[in-house]
């Protein structure tokens, strides 16, 4: 059995597969009892910057609502229980929270591996150190552009880029892996390459790149900054000349269709997919929210994804287990035989299933079809009625449906 852990980290080896398929095959499927999700903590969504695109538009403000420092070791508690294999502590800007090396701790003396979302520019040496110390790893630190003219405007906060990557020094120096996250959209598509060369120049171990999603602040810029499906088909191929070169792990996040991309190509090419030449691409899918990963908000929301703001429970008034093992929104997600429009027939969409946080924002129905992938199926789906899903009052997860 795959690790979730080493799907979402990278932490990988040879012996967890051998290789899979070029068709529509992909990663084993295991019932809802026997899957453990890696989690995303939004510990706070105070944030020093005040970035266009920010999926939790956040800002320099207290939020009202935020898990305590008790309760946020209850819900460790909770996820060792259940023994999920990591938590993602995130933001925000998570360095803001005061009790945050000791929520890690306390994960720390649970055996769960913990590792970090930051924007970088809190991190001095002796921040560094305190973070190494807790038991991180590994730090996720992001770069929207690959010179400062590109990231400042994007995170709207001059000298940001620099003091990044000041701070991605300092992590390194602590002892840290560092992971580049970066959000692909007009404003730096032409820096895929710079990107890249600048996180194996920074001694990087991955670069995640994530396609831009129509949320939070997203909403705002999505009509200037998205990009076009067929560009997006084009930056999804960079993508994987990109990972082909292999100095170090290129993940494309938010962007399943690339999981199709590399099959065609490797098709393409005559060669299968395999662990030692296409890293985690060849083992994981694309959309993973409510299958292998989960979202928890600063104020105890459960969310498929940071992106797909459809609530499927409540840590302060359930079980983490309760709520992964037995919500509709997740045993919905969990069926690609409900997936409609073209993603429904797709051969594809075991391995991709399409952005479902892209389909809500789009269409307010999380299992219609991704509508940013230019691929037609080779066969169509009869019409069927759409499931329009959203949040009720009591923020429980609701239908509606048309048609006859």
């Amino acid at each position: 059995m795959i690790n979730v852990s080493r799907l979402y980290c990278g932490a990988a080896s040879a012996s967890d597969g051998p290789r899979y398929g070029q068709g529509g095959e992909g990663p084993s499927v295991l019932s809802a009892a026997e899957r453990r999700p890696v989690v995303v903590w939004n510990t706070t969504r105070t944030c020093n910057l005040r970035c266009l695109h920010c999926y939790s538009d956040s800002a320099a403000e207290r939020y009202p609502g935020e898990l305590t420092t008790s309760e946020g070791k209850a819900v460790i508690r909770d996820l060792a229980a259940f023994r999920v294999p990591a938590i993602l502590f995130s933001g925000g800007e998570p360095l803001l929270r005061r009790d945050l090396f000791e929520l890690v701790a306390a994960a720390r003396q649970l055996g769960l591996r913990s590792t970090l979302s930051t924007n970088g520019t809190l991190t001095d040496g002796a921040v560094a150190q305190r973070i190494r110390a807790a038991g991180i790893h590994r730090c996720a630190v992001s770069l929207d552009g690959a010179t400062a003219a590109t990231h400042d405007v994007f995170r709207r906060q001059l000298g940001a880029f620099h003091r990044a990557l000041e701070g991605i020094a300092a992590l390194r120096g602590a002892g840290c892996e560092i992971q580049i996250n970066t959000t692909i959209a007009r404003h730096n598509e032409h820096e895929l390459r710079g990107i890249y060369d600048l996180a194996v120049g920074v001694g990087a171990v991955a670069l995640y790149c994530f396609m831009l999603v129509p949320v939070g602040c997203g909403l705002a810029i999505a009509e200037d900054q998205m990009l076009s499906p067929a560009r997006y088909e084009e930056v999804l191929n960079d993508l994987y000349d990109l990972a082909r070169e292999g100095r170090l792990h290129v993940k494309a996040a938010c962007a399943p269709h690339y999981y199709r991309v590399i099959r065609q190509r490797a098709k393409r090419e005559g060669r299968p997919l395999h662990l030692a030449t296409d890293r985690m691409a060849a083992m994981t899918k694309g959309c993973l929210a409510g299958t292998a990963v989960c979202f928890i908000s600063h104020k105890g929301e459960v969310f498929p994804c940071g992106y797909l703001p459809v609530e499927a429970g409540h840590i302060r008034r359930e079980r983490f287990a309760d709520i992964w093992n037995r919500s509709l929104v997740f045993t919905r997600l969990r069926d690609p035989d409900l997936l409609s429009g073209k993603c429904g027939p797709c051969e594809f969409k075991t391995v991709c299933a399409g952005c479902r946080a892209r389909a809500y924002a789009t269409t307010g129905d999380f299992l219609s079809e991704e509508p940013f992938c230019t691929y037609q199926p080779r066969r169509q789906e009869r019409p069927r009625p759409s499931r329009a899903w959203g949040v009720d009052a009591s923020g429980n997860a609701s239908r509606g449906e048309d048609g006859g």
